[in-house]
Formats: C-alpha cells, structure tokens, sequence
C-alpha cells in the first residue's frame, strides 16, 4: 500500500516538473521571437583610429544592430564619413559617431581639432618647461611668466592663463597610451584670441613655465604675483593693488565779506551855532569814501 502511494506521488510530481519546465521553455522562447528584430546597417571602426587621421576605406565596415541598441547619430552609409577628420580616439569595433569627427570639409590633423573661435598657438619648451615631458595631448596646465616690471628692477612671478588645454606635443596629436613622458621641443595650446595674445606676449617678456594640473579640477583660483621677498623668512610679499577710490569733488566754501570799516563819530560845537557830527573813521581802518 504504502508502496502504491509512493509511485502515484512519484508520477505526480514528474509530470508536474515536466509541465512546468514546458511552460518555462514556452515563455522564453515566445519572449525571444518577439526581441528579434531586424538588424540595421551601422558604420563601425575597423580597427583603432588615432586622432587627426583621416577616415579610409579600410578604417571602417558595416555590421548589423538592432534599431534600439543604436545610439543616436550612427552612420549607416559609408559616404558618410569617408575623408573626415578624426578629433577624438575610436576603438576597434566602436560606432562612428558626429561627435567623434571634425566637421565635413574640415579636413584632417591639427586644423581639424581646433573649434571655430579658438585659435592654436605654440610655445618653445624644454623638459623643465613641459614638467619632464608630462606635458602632452589632452593634459591641461597653467601658463606662469617670470620677469620683471616696468619701473622695477626685481624679478617676479605671476600666473598668466588658468586651465589651458594642450592639443599637441611636437607634432604627435594623440597621448601616449602608457602615460609615459614624451619631451618635445615645442607645445601647442588652444585658446582664445585674446588669450593667444597674452600667451604670444609672455613669451617675450620672460620666461614663462607650465604647471600640469588634474584634468578634473577646472576651477580657476585667483593667485597673487611672487617675488623673492616673499620666498625668505620675514619677507614681504607683493600686497595686493587697493581698488581705485571714487573722485570725489569737495565744495569749495566761500570767503567771507571783509569787515565794514568802523566809524567813529565827534560832536563838534562852533559858538551859539548847532552842533553838528564829525566822522572819522578808527585807526587801522581804511577811510570811507
């Protein structure tokens, strides 16, 4: 009997399990025939592009994606992108994508990654100047200037430009993908106009350094000129210039009339006749007309 019983148990419980896993089976199969959709014709790199190449033939294929794994502004025709200039790195196998390419007639290398209303301007560097090489593409760094000012004889320091970008090291375009320090005689950095100026100026009023900075920290801090008063104990360093006072115009207060002069009057008698009053003015005052 108790045989019997655990028989039918068995029975029931496989054919439960088997229901169960063909209701499983069913429903993933049903959710996958409905994910399966037609593939979209993509443009991809072929193989790893540096920035400033300019897109071949052989940089690129076409393979198929779903239309929703797609992310905005892939290229689906060749055309597209062939001659474009390359201003950020793509990886093997990565979509071609607008923001990635400098604009169409743009052409390629330097020109191409310079923005419109930047400029690219060069300095002169050595392994101090470019702190040992680290100094590269990509990088941002502070332009400092030591010289001396007009109508002082000592030597100074003073911070110029704040969180430069450096687009080029010599003639390479891209970083060193190790990190490793790359010295080259000449740095190209992007600035403004105006900036390009101060940058084209400092050059010739002295010597000018870099100071690398953590391509995070964008903030700009306002710092003070240094000269060698301040570097020694009991120093003093260059104060602050005092914002300009207003002009003020101070009323000018009027003078007060002179004095009337004083009179001093005399009864004069002659004889029986009327008295009559002499004037004389006291001394030290003028006589009255």
């Amino acid at each position: 009997m108790n045989r019997t019983r655990l028989l039918m148990i068995g029975a029931m419980a496989l054919a439960l399990g088997t229901f169960v896993s063909l209701f499983v089976y069913k429903n993933l199969q049903g959710r996958g025939s409905s994910s399966n959709e037609p593939g979209n014709d993509v443009i991809v790199a072929a193989d790893d592009i540096q920035v400033g190449a300019r897109i071949e033939e052989h940089d690129v294929r076409t393979v198929k994606y779903p239309a929703s794994a797609l992310p905005a502004g892939t290229y689906s025709a060749r055309s597209k992108v062939m001659g474009r200039g390359v201003i950020l790195p793509i990886a093997k196998g990565e979509f071609i994508l607008p923001s990635k390419l400098a604009p169409e007639n743009a052409g390629s290398g330097l020109p191409s990654l310079i923005p419109p209303g930047m400029r690219a301007v060069s300095v002169r560097v050595n392994e101090v100047v470019s702190v040992a090489g680290f100094v590269g593409p990509g990088t941002r760094v502070d332009i400092l200037l030591t010289g001396t000012p007009n109508g002082t004889s000592e030597s100074q320091t003073t911070t110029v430009l704040q969180n430069v970008a450096v687009i080029a090291a010599g003639q390479r375009l891209e970083r060193n993908a190790a990190g490793d320090a790359q010295n080259a005689p000449v740095i190209t950095l992007l600035a403004s106009p105006e900036d390009a100026e101060r940058v084209t100026l400092a050059q010739s009023e002295g010597k000018i350094q870099l100071a690398l900075r953590n391509p995070l920290d964008t903030h700009q801090d306002p710092v003070d000129p240094a000269n060698a008063r301040g570097l020694y104990k009991g120093g003093t360093p260059i104060a602050a210039a005092p914002p300009p006072r207003p002009h003020t115009v101070k009323p000018q207060k009027s003078q007060p009339p002179p004095p009337a002069p004083s009179i001093l009057g005399v009864e004069v008698y002659q004889g029986d006749k009327k008295k009559e009053v002499v004037n004389f003015p006291e001394q030290g005052s003028e006589d009255p007309k």
